[in-house]
């Protein structure tokens, strides 16, 4: 009932504000040629027709209310009234008519053309279409013609709460960190609603939390969520099912509802510190762990999850802490433990350590809570392992003589057993690296010793490989590197760097140098090479050369004269003595050979061999090159000259007895008809009316005799030539005096049968150019051809 009074409060006052306006328009506005006008409304007024023909005359108009109402989701058993349409010309007895147009005009909204009352005809939804534009006019029923301008108005549909709220995109979630304050905001979910949000409360929402108590709470007017409760720990509950429902008509009871989900969860913090799931840890590490090796791992757990769960370990306190280390595992969040320092079991066999674990990431809001790290206690047993022998040194360097006698001793190598139990140890040699087997080495004490002579100018330095093997255990073996220096002794002499060979000239200077001459020593004394250089003593006397020292290991051989000369000596050949300084000195002979030569003036070296000198004085060597080269060419002149010559004298022209060009081969035989073949000698056939007596080969001489094939007797006309000489060929293949290389096999048979008798043209009396072969043309296809190549010949002889 108050809300029908409120609806009809509202109507009557813009019913209200209507009338004013229309009154103060009509006050002010001269209305010059409108005679006519509609009203619309409930009463409608009108001129008569004459008074809007006089001018500068003002006409009163009745009220004009330009809009209609009507209510939605109206259903009833007859159409609603809009309202109602009246005109001044409507005086009683007038034939007037009411015209209605527009939108929805005739479908939705119907006229009474004598009243002028509009009703709705169907049921209206505002939230399809709010308002309709209309167009009423008032006509002569006779005439149709207007009796009054159209006039436009309107036609509303009133809302009524006929649409629930709803939540478009749902249902929703959020989030927010665990341990938030009261008030902390969480999100915010609003509902549309399609009814009018201006007319009544229709779309006036109130929002409201049906389930999510305590926990959370809502606006109801801006449908903020907010945290309600608090210290909500997530790892005691984590996740939330809100349930919000938005309802219109302010909230009042009669109103539509809707609702909607929100899935709340609680993301986590840093308020929870690690914390070792014991306090004591306890391993066993054997003794032989390598470095780097994990040895045991400690776990602290977090209840939190993520990065805020993340801890780092470490070791606070312990005895020798550092030969431990512990470190993280970033996919488990362990610590594990590894070694730094290698174990000995004899040394010591227990460790205990502390450590502890601290989150990396620390919120300040949660520090009240108290440290944010745990410790616990590690004790490790060290578990005795048989170990290998562990030598003395890790390498030895050890030197020797290159002319040490065999089995010297060179040096000693040793290793013990680390183990409590000690065990007895053996030494060998790895062969692998002593291939020549040049050394040996003591099974029990690893005494070193030579076993072939060495050569320090082969080989400077011997590294070998010694490996200790205990006897109780022969897996637990050991390796060390034995390196040994072969020392120099002086045992080879010195010898010249190269082969020498020094060139003199005729014209030479006395006291020139011919060659300087160096030597070379395999050895390497510690001081360094010191040569020292002589002729040998039946030459120290020589007349022809002398040596000079020139301070560097080196001497220069001097020439004492200028008389050498090549026809008297070609070459010389001086002996010098090369002796080191070593102890004992070594020394060596090695011989320089010299080549007297022909110089230019300048010294230049042009010819070292005696014949030079037979030639005329003056000549020079590249005058001689020239006159050979000169006979060269003239004999070859002469030899193509010769050549040539030769060539003329032979024909040009080829005999007759060698010419192959278009000769004419001569058979001096007639043929053999059609079954003729070019493999056959057609000369050798025979009558086959005849008998083929034995034809002895002139090929071969056979060794054994044998008697003479019987040949074949011809049968009469009628006998087959295939079939004939398939006999003949199966007769040479089976005689065993057919050499196995092709010949000329006999056939006895010239063929009959042929009706086209000789074709030879010297039996005829006729000549080439009376001669006619049409009659060729009735033997056949191949006796027609033949025919035509002769008939062509003939005509091209007349031509």
């Amino acid at each position: 009932m108050a809300k029908r009074l409120e609806v009809l409060t509202d109507i009557w006052t813009s019913l209200l504000l209507v009338w004013i306006m229309c009154v103060s328009l009509m006050s002010t506005t001269p209305l010059v040629n409108q005679s006519k006008s509609l009203q619309t409304g409930s009463v409608m007024g009108l001129h008569g027709p004459g008074e809007g023909q006089r001018l500068l005359s003002r006409a009163k108009r009745g009220w004009v209310w330009n809009q209609m109402f009507v209510l939605e989701e109206f259903s009833g058993p007859d159409p609603i009234l809009v309202g109602r349409l009246h005109t001044d010309l409507d005086i009683g007895g007038k034939n007037i008519k009411y015209v209605l147009a527009g939108e929805g005009a005739g479908t939705i909204f119907a006229i009474n053309e004598k009243t002028g009352d509009i009703h709705a005809m169907k049921r209206l939804d505002r939230e399809e279409k709010a308002e309709y534009t209309l167009t009423a006019q008032v006509i002569n029923r006779d005439t149709n013609e207007p009796l009054e301008p159209p006039s436009e108005f309107t036609i509303k549909v009133q809302d009524i709460n006929d649409n629930a709220p709803e939540f478009i995109g749902g249902p929703f979630h959020a989030t927010v960190p665990e341990m938030s304050q009261v008030g902390t905001f969480v999100t915010k979910v609003t509902a549309t609603d399609a009814d009018d949000p201006v007319y009544g409360n229709s779309a006036k929402l109130v929002y409201s939390i049906l389930e999510g108590q305590p926990y959370f709470s809502i606006d109801a007017n801006t449908a903020d969520i907010k945290v309600a409760l608090h210290a909500m720990d997530r790892e005691m509950r984590e996740e939330y099912l809100v349930v919000i429902q938005a309802k219109d008509m302010g909230g009042h009871m009669g109103g539509l509802s809707g609702t909607t989900t929100i899935t709340i969860t609680l993301t986590d913090v840093n308020d929870n510190p690690p914390k070792f799931s014991k306090n004591l840890y306890e391993f066993v590490i054997p003794e032989d762990l390598s470095i780097g090796k994990a040895g045991g791992k400690v776990k602290a757990n977090d209840r939190d999850i993520g990065e805020n769960a993340r801890s780092t370990y470490s070791i606070i306190d312990g005895d020798e802490k550092d030969v431990f280390e512990i470190t993280t595992d970033p996919q488990t969040q362990e610590g594990i433990i590894q070694l730094r320092k290698p174990l000995d079991f004899e040394m010591k066999k227990s460790y205990t350590l502390k450590v502890e674990a601290t989150n990396i990431h620390f919120d300040p809001q949660f520090s009240s809570s108290g440290p944010f790290r745990d410790t616990a206690t590690v004790k490790i047993a060290v578990e005795d392992s048989d170990e290998p022998p562990v030598f003395s040194k890790s390498s030895y360097q050890l030197q020797v003589h290159e002319n040490e006698s065999i089995d010297t001793v060179i040096g000693q190598v040793a290793a013990r057993d680390p183990d409590s139990a000690t065990s007895l140890i053996r030494y060998f040699i790895d062969r692998h690296t002593d291939l020549e087997r040049q050394f040996n080495v003591d099974v029990d004490d690893g005494r070193i010793t030579l076993a072939k002579p060495l050569d320090r100018e082969t080989d400077m330095w011997h590294n070998i490989t010694v490996t200790a093997t205990e006897v109780k255990n022969h897996s637990q073996i050991s390796r060390a590197i034995v390196a040994i220096r072969v020392l120099d002794i002086n045992d080879n002499a010195p010898e010249f760097a190269t082969e020498f060979e020094a060139f003199l000239c005729e014209n030479s200077k006395p006291g020139q140098v011919i060659q300087t001459v160096s030597a070379v020593d395999k050895d390497d004394p510690k001081n360094g090479h010191s040569f020292i250089y002589s002729l040998v003593p039946e030459m120290l006397n020589n007349p022809n050369f002398t040596i000079k020292n020139n301070g560097d290991n080196s001497i220069s051989v001097l020439a004492k004269h200028d008389m050498f000369r090549r026809q008297r000596q070609e070459m010389y050949y001086l002996p010098i003595v090369v002796r080191d300084n070593g102890n004992p000195p070594m020394s060596s002979t090695n011989t320089l050979t010299i080549r007297v030569c022909g110089c230019s003036k300048d010294g230049i070296v042009q010819s070292c061999n005696v014949e030079a000198y037979v030639l005329p004085i003056g000549l020079s060597m590249g005058a001689l090159i020239a006159i050979l080269a000169c006979i060269i060419l003239l004999l070859v002149i002469v030899v193509l000259f010769v050549t040539l010559r030769k060539h003329k004298n032979e024909p040009l022209i080829i005999k007759d007895d060698e010419d192959v060009r278009e000769n004419i081969i001569r058979y001096d035989d007639e043929g053999g008809g059609e079954e003729d073949t070019e493999a056959f000698d057609i000369a050798t056939l025979q009558n086959p009316d005849g008998i083929n007596g034995y034809l002895p080969r002139k090929d071969i001489k056979p060794d054994l005799q044998f008697m003479p094939r019987q040949g074949q007797h011809s049968g009469p006309n009628g006998v087959d030539v295939d079939e004939f000489i398939n006999v003949r060929l199966h007769e040479a293949d089976n005689d065993p005096t057919a050499p196995p290389y092709d010949s000329i096999q006999i056939y006895g048979y010239e063929g009959r049968g042929s009706v086209a008798g000789s074709l030879s043209s010297l039996e005829t009396s006729s000549s080439d150019s009376d001669q006619n072969y049409d009659y060729l043309r009735e033997w056949g296809p191949r006796f027609r051809r033949l025919g035509e190549l002769y008939s062509v010949g003939e005509s091209d002889k007349e031509t």
